[in-house]
């Protein structure tokens, strides 16, 4: 009698718990609505339609943000809008989801190269090489890709060196 109360608390306990995951679905599921949304925005991509790319797979994302696919397609978005810190940090979210995302991992690289740091592409591309153990398209992609090195204004930018002070700088927006 003295540990029927006890009892009684421990088995509502778990009754309470155990029905709780009956009713979540599968993490490796991604919803339907997210998918289609996902397949609108890789084609609005590929029309060059960036601003409705980019509001279709971030809506995606919002009804489903474990939806990788969608990060790694936001990135490319970003990479075309020439955002490639933007890009970056969306392949970052893409690669928290899963580590070993070839095209998460490629992808990022190249973002890397196009921001200036060959050095983080080249160990994302030694990380693809262990994963692949033989020739693989995303490896030869980002090689190409290191290969052609960064865009000529990150090249002058990073040989510029001296950052005037502040209230010194000239501006370039206005000049022809």
């Amino acid at each position: 009698m003295r540990f029927s109360p006890v009892a009684i608390a421990m088995s509502m306990t778990l009754l309470v718990v155990s029905s709780g995951a009956v009713g979540q679905k599968a993490d490796d599921q991604i919803n339907p609505k997210s998918m289609a949304l996902l397949a609108e925005g890789q084609s609005e991509l590929t029309a060059g339609n960036l601003a409705a790319a980019n509001d279709a797979l971030e809506t995606a994302l919002a009804i489903d943000p474990r939806n990788r696919a969608a990060f790694v397609a936001l990135g490319r978005v970003a990479q075309a809008q020439q955002l490639p810190g933007k890009a970056i940090r969306m392949y970052f979210e893409a690669l928290s989801l899963e580590p070993n995302d070839l095209n998460a991992l490629s992808a990022q690289g190249e973002a890397m190269v196009q921001k200036g740091a060959l050095e983080r592409a080249r160990a994302n591309l030694a990380r693809i090489k262990a994963l692949c153990k033989s020739e693989c398209a995303p490896a030869t992609q980002l090689a190409a890709v290191i290969a052609k090195g960064p865009p000529p204004a990150v090249v002058a930018a990073q040989n510029n060196a001296k950052v005037p002070p502040k209230g010194e700088e000239k501006s370039v927006a206005g000049q022809k």
